[in-house]
């Protein structure tokens, strides 16, 4: 095995109970992490010491729970090492809630813990000793590894009862650990199949947290479609099923729940964000119940509308948060937006602006790119997308005016001692101008000396100055302008 960096904080608690001569071991998702040459999210550590030994052998810790976990507190300048969670081995029995054991009794060996685990690739130890290591893997795991399966410990049906969300889990597993999708292993995947219904005593929150992890990943679609193929989307998300086998119009070539697939698969590979997944995956779901005849011509009317209001109590039943929530909504609300260069004016787009949020904006353009590509079109960004991101851009630059500078009409009122005339416009323009070219100028005090200045001048100079100024700000205005549409590709 190719040598493995223990942290100095794991290998000090290991050295430590092996002191106090006790054992010790690595155990958990680490090891498989460690195995697979990843860096491991967090550390486990496994020992035959019960909870008030613990406590004894490390003073700096508290007791997590009711299963015996205690958490060794270290000075550790890693966040991920600060708390290192130890469990004593323990065998599990009863699982009323399908969820958590109603019982609990401490195990003789690490063995009889490892049995207790979820899936082989999950159930193996690494022991520390001399600084050389030993694996314990009594059920295979590193073959499974190997051959990148996913296998439940022992008796899958047995699993799954003890811990209902394992059949989530299994497959966020087989689509998130590479970019290979795993084998479920043929009895585990029979088990999943068989005890679907018992997902119904997950909470809704856990459930979500494992939906997240699947569509987060980069196989987040195929993660869906296993898991409908495995039963799971009645207790999840059934109303995406309803556009399974729907056929679309003539300006589709999939079916909705193909459409959808296919729209999230180009926002997972090009890794937007999860709200943008989310709006991918749901942005048509509503449309098999507002379809309107048969073949090319068959018609979706406000099945946006109808897309978002599934979208939001989908959401809501997951728990998921308030914030989130709208923000989603408001994707698949609009993003039906129609757009034309020359047809759509600014105006409009401001419209589509205050109606979505300059911060969503950008995630509204990824979901019409991920449901342009779902709709089986090559081109993700045509001209008319990229002209859109521009007129947003431009529209929402703070526009140029005198509004901009540290001073106003009413202040060279005051300090020319003047009544209201074109003349206090002409001074405000020409600092602007000034302002424009040096920043740094746009102070009170500095612009009052200005003024003071300005008014020394001829009526003649100042409107010199004043037509020179409004050139400025013209080139710079025309300057900006041409750098946007440099950004965005706009001729």
């Amino acid at each position: 095995m190719k040598a493995i960096e223990i942290p100095k904080e794991i290998q000090f608690v290991v050295e430590q109970f092996k002191k106090a001569s006790f054992e010790a071991y690595i155990v958990g998702g680490c090891v498989r992490d460690i195995l697979r040459e990843i860096e491991p999210q967090d550390w486990d550590v496994a020992t035959n010491a019960k909870p008030e030994e613990i406590g004894k052998i490390f003073l700096h810790s508290f007791s997590d729970n009711k299963f015996g976990t205690v958490v060794v507190l270290t000075c550790s300048e890693n966040e991920k090492l600060k708390k290192i969670e130890i469990t004593p081995f323990r065998i599990d029995e009863k699982y009323s809630d399908k969820r958590h054991p109603d019982k609990i009794r401490w195990a003789k060996t690490i063995e009889e813990d490892l049995a207790r685990r979820d899936f082989t690739i999950n159930a193996i130890a690494i022991d520390i000793y001399d600084k050389k290591f030993k694996i314990i893997d009594p059920f295979e795991g590193q073959k499974d590894l190997k051959n990148k399966i996913i296998r439940a410990v022992g008796e899958p049906e047995k699993r799954f009862s003890e811990d209902a969300l394992r059949l989530m889990r299994a497959i966020r597993f087989a689509v998130t650990l590479t970019k290979k999708i795993w084998q479920i292993e043929e009895k585990t995947s029979q088990a999943i199949k068989k005890n679907v219904k018992l997902l119904n005593f997950i909470s809704k929150e856990r459930i979500r947290d494992e939906f997240l992890k699947i569509i987060n990943s980069l196989n987040g679609a195929k993660g869906i479609e296993i898991l409908r193929r495995f039963g799971l989307f009645k207790h999840i998300i059934p109303e995406l099923e309803e556009g399974f086998s729907i056929w679309q119009n003539k300006h589709h070539i999939y079916q909705v729940y193909q459409h959808l697939l296919l729209s999230l698969n180009y926002a997972c590979q090009n890794n937007f964000p999860i709200e943008v997944r989310l709006a991918s995956l749901f942005h048509d779901i509503g449309k098999p119940r507002t379809k309107q005849g048969e073949g090319p011509d068959s018609t979706f009317y406000n099945h946006e509308i109808v897309s978002a209001k599934m979208t939001e109590k989908i959401l809501n039943r997951l728990k998921f948060p308030k914030k989130d929530v709208e923000k989603i909504t408001k994707l698949v609300r609009y993003h039906l937006f129609y757009y034309n260069v020359g047809e759509v004016g600014d105006s409009s787009v401001r419209r589509l602006l205050r109606k979505v949020s300059q911060e969503d904006f950008e995630k509204l353009l990824e979901v019409r790119m991920a449901d342009r590509i779902g709709s089986g079109v090559p081109k993700a960004e045509p001209y008319k997308l990229r002209h859109l991101k521009y007129v947003a851009e431009k529209v929402s630059q703070d526009p140029i005016s005198v509004k901009m500078l540290k001073i106003n009409g009413n202040d060279v009122i005051k300090i020319l001692n003047i009544s209201p005339s074109p003349k206090v416009g002409q001074v405000l323009i020409y600092l602007l101008s000034s302002v424009l070219s040096e920043p740094s100028k746009n102070k009170r005090e500095i612009l009052e000396k200005e003024i003071k200045k300005l008014d020394k001048l001829s009526d003649e100079k100042l409107k010199e100055l004043v037509q020179k100024a409004k050139e400025e700000i013209e080139k710079i205005e025309t300057k900006r302008d041409e750098m946007t549409k440099k950004k965005y590709w706009i001729t």
